[in-house]
């Protein structure tokens, strides 16, 4: 497996957008125009690959010169479990540093609150709603 950044408009970033639906979309009901992807175009994106084969994913956008936010974190369904989750988030992070942001925040769903404290985020707000379901504020300072 590797992981680098994909360019916006590319072919990966269109395997990206497929699997961000199917993962994190579908299973909740959330139309796959919640995506903007003209909004993405200045973000940093990332893909996890199995050779040719996206496994993975995630968008970095900035909030201001020291934030930067997780977004958009996906594991294809049937490969969750299998540590490729943590080799992006460590990627997302470096990327990060490289790109001079200290602090990485980023919105966890319930089920997986769990998985961003073992990679060292902390719930720092209340639980709140984004599209319908419970969601923690989460940040890390890099």
């Amino acid at each position: 497996m590797h992981v680098s950044i994909i360019q916006h408009g590319s072919e990966a970033y269109q395997h990206m957008l497929h699997l961000r639906i199917n993962v994190l979309l579908n299973p909740i009901g959330v139309d796959a125009s919640f995506i903007q992807p003209q909004q993405e175009k200045t973000d940093i994106l990332i893909g996890a690959f199995d050779t040719a084969e996206m496994i993975g994913c995630c968008v970095i956008t900035p909030r201001n010169q020291a934030v930067v936010q997780l977004r958009q974190m996906a594991v294809a369904t049937p490969l969750q479990g299998q540590g490729i989750g943590a080799r992006i988030v460590q990627f997302a992070e470096q990327v990060a540093k490289e790109n001079g942001f200290r602090t990485m925040l980023l919105h966890a769903r319930s089920p997986v609150v769990e998985f961003y404290q073992k990679s060292g985020y902390a719930i720092v707000d209340e639980p709140f709603e984004e599209v319908g379901i419970p969601h923690f504020r989460m940040e890390k300072a890099l």
